[in-house]
């Protein structure tokens, strides 16, 4: 394990709090690149931008265009957009991936979310709520990301040749067709988007027990995980360790069976930070009492102090923790702290250093650019149970 561990800020619109509404517009993408352009000044390796099909407080924008609109206006932080996987098209998501991947230079990634069957739906009328088990649904995420990553491939690097003399712009013979005929969805095709600058995007995808940890082994780079104590940090990464082993991943490296790269594990924490931790419980009660009821998250919620934090994540980054994904309980506050307090105080530690480099969001993870799977094949043909496999 390095010993140089990746710190990423999970945005959401208003703050994680739901009583923590600050921002005057937070439908404003120029909102959005203050706190995105703060991050990534601060040192922050990169977000990842919140999304749902489902309303929210007073509405949000989708995450993938956010992301989109704000790499003209950014240059080093990896922007990492939810997109879900029930009820959207691979060859869509496939596309706007690359897309923005093409607009940061390489900066993007992929925050898999398989979605809420129950509230989602409904807006599309195509499919019975009743009938999405959350096994279905892990499955049908399953065969989407495999899809999405043959697409990604579907062009090799040197399709695109631009050859004055002969008038022609493309190699056809570098340009192969995907053949997906699964449980869910048939494609036959190509992607209309070059391959991506970064080859393949990461894929990160939040988990909370043994399914989602095998989604994640099978086909995320960066799983995220939400441990509550120091005992359970230290069991989930036991338990992501056993299951990486048996889905093909050997344990001692957690490595990925598809990519051949490790599969990083990072904790999620929700942070609402104060000079005192009397202080910030004090404001996390204000917060509670200005939404009506006592928050509860699937992270744990700290109130407390930038030096427990940091002391937390130094920690944990022990145990085997490759990064950590901060959840700001307020925008802006939180994410000022983050970066004015916390990084500086990992950086002294010696385990974090802040993110000046240049280059592709994989290279700042330390995955290196990833092959083209379809090199050597005009087609590349799959069911969806040698997807999984």
């Amino acid at each position: 394990m390095s010993d140089l561990l990746r710190i990423a800020v999970a945005l959401d619109a208003q703050g994680w709090h739901p009583g923590a509404a600050q921002l005057e517009k937070p439908t404003s993408i120029r909102t959005w690149r203050r706190l995105i352009g703060s991050a990534e000044h601060d040192g922050v390796d990169f977000v990842t931008i919140e999304d749902s099909f489902v309303r929210r407080g007073s509405g949000h924008l989708d995450a993938l265009l956010i992301a989109s609109a704000v790499a003209p206006a950014t240059s080093r932080i990896g922007l990492v957009p939810t997109v879900t996987t029930a009820h959207t098209e691979p060859f869509h998501v496939a596309t706007g991936l690359q897309t923005l991947d093409h607009a940061s230079r390489g900066r993007g990634g992929w925050h898999v979310q398989v979605g809420d069957a129950s509230a989602e739906a409904p807006l599309f009328g195509r499919r019975d709520p009743a009938e999405l088990s959350t096994g279905l649904l892990l499955d049908e995420a399953a065969d989407v990301i495999e899809v999405t990553r043959m697409l990604w491939d579907s062009w090799q690097d040197d399709a695109v040749i631009r050859d004055l003399a002969t008038g022609r712009f493309l190699d056809r013979t570098r340009i192969h067709d995907v053949r997906f005929h699964g449980r869910f969805f048939t494609v036959e095709g190509a992607s209309i988007v070059p391959r991506p600058p970064q080859g393949q995007l990461p894929v990160t995808f939040l988990a909370h027990d043994t399914p989602d940890y095998e989604l994640a082994a099978r086909h995320a780079d960066i799983v995220y995980v939400t441990p509550s104590s120091d005992e359970s940090a230290r069991v989930i990464v036991d338990e992501v360790t056993e299951v990486s082993k048996r889905v093909g991943r050997p344990a001692d490296s957690l490595r990925d069976a598809v990519q051949g790269e490790p599969l990083r594990a990072y904790a999620d924490l929700l942070v609402l930070l104060e000079d005192t931790t009397s202080a910030a419980r004090d404001e996390l009660a204000r917060l509670d009492d200005r939404a009506s009821a006592p928050f509860v998250s699937d992270a744990q919620v700290l109130a407390t102090t930038p030096g427990d934090l940091a002391d937390r994540i130094v920690a944990w980054h022990a145990l085997g923790y490759a990064g950590f994904r901060l959840r700001p309980a307020r925008l802006p506050d939180d994410l000022v702290r983050i970066g004015r307090d916390v990084l500086p105080r990992l950086a002294s530690a010696g385990v974090h250093r802040a993110g000046d480099e240049g280059g592709t969001l994989r290279a700042r993870l330390g995955l290196p650019r990833a092959p083209n799977r379809n090199t050597d094949r005009a087609t590349l043909s799959l069911d969806s149970t040698e997807a999984v496999a």
